[in-house]
């Protein structure tokens, strides 16, 4: 094999071949598999082709690929062809991911996407428009479920401060969604994967799980793994250094002195004030008694 014919099994995936065939009572026949499987970072082809009752080719045509279906679609992928032209033209400001890899002149009118994402996962469905003929065009109305799959990442491990401590979180991607665990020095825990996450559809690769009651001075790692790989991360708690501590004690004394101060002022002068009153009393007792 070929490095060519390699890259392109390598990159151009598995498709499951259960095609959806639909056809209409016109004669239109669109086919295409109900689902794709893809490995992020990778290019895939999503394929569709077609066959239609004209006994030649329509001479131009538009070619129409969607992400969803209905009013909430969004149009992926648009080119033109005009007067039997062999190119099917897009717009220059057709996003490049997005090409046709068919030949439409062929009935093939296949979609190639490069630099999967996770983003990317979703249900496409194809289209295929005749000009000069109104309300004509056929669809794919199954569509194809695009699955992208990726080997478990971990995006983030933190500790953070709670009332009752601290405690340690973790934040993992992948598809399919990642199981995770805690290693720590007393064992494996399987930690809480119950707290909310946002409710997007990042919720379907993405997934959280937190470990309650960490203790300084620990280790502990974050695992993750599916069924393409593993990741995993290590947080270590650093625990109170001496001299935080030593400021910490410090500045507790310094408080206590300068609360004893003041109370000794407080005193000090309550006891000058009760002096003073009471010699004005005993200079006016004086004063009558004369």
């Amino acid at each position: 094999m070929d490095t060519h014919q390699f890259t392109n099994t390598l990159c151009l995936l598995v498709i499951l071949y259960s095609a959806a065939i639909a056809k209409d009572d016109d004669g239109w026949l669109m086919k295409a598999p109900t689902e794709v499987r893809a490995m992020d970072g990778y290019p895939v082809v999503l394929p569709c082709s077609f066959s239609h009752p004209h006994h030649t080719h329509p001479s131009s045509m538009h070619v129409v690929w969607t992400l969803g279906h209905g009013r909430a679609a969004t149009v992926l992928f648009r080119c033109t062809s005009l007067n039997n032209s062999k190119l099917c033209q897009s717009k220059p400001i057709q996003d490049q991911r997005y090409r046709l890899e068919g030949n439409h002149r062929n009935h093939d009118v296949s979609l190639r996407i490069n630099s999967m994402t996770l983003k990317d996962s979703g249900r496409y469905y194809c289209r295929v428009e005749i000009l000069g003929h109104p309300h004509t065009s056929f669809e794919n109305t199954l569509g194809t479920r695009l699955r992208v799959e990726a080997a478990p990442r971990i995006l983030s491990l933190s500790a953070e401060g709670t009332e009752a401590g601290f405690k340690a979180v973790c934040h993992v991607q992948g598809s399919p969604l990642p199981d995770i665990q805690w290693i720590e020095p007393d064992g494996v825990q399987e930690g809480d994967t119950s707290f909310p996450l946002s409710q997007d559809a990042t919720g379907q690769y993405r997934t959280s799980s937190q470990l309650l009651d960490v203790k300084p001075g620990q280790q502990y790692i974050c695992a993750a793994s599916n069924s393409l790989g593993k990741d995993q991360a290590t947080l270590y708690l650093l625990p109170p250094s001496p001299e935080r501590l030593t400021a910490k004690s410090s500045f507790s004394l310094l408080v206590l002195l300068l609360a004893l101060a003041l109370g000794t002022k407080l005193l000090l002068a309550l006891g000058v004030g009760a002096w003073v009153i009471k010699r004005r009393f005993s200079i006016r007792a004086s004063s009558v008694e004369h």
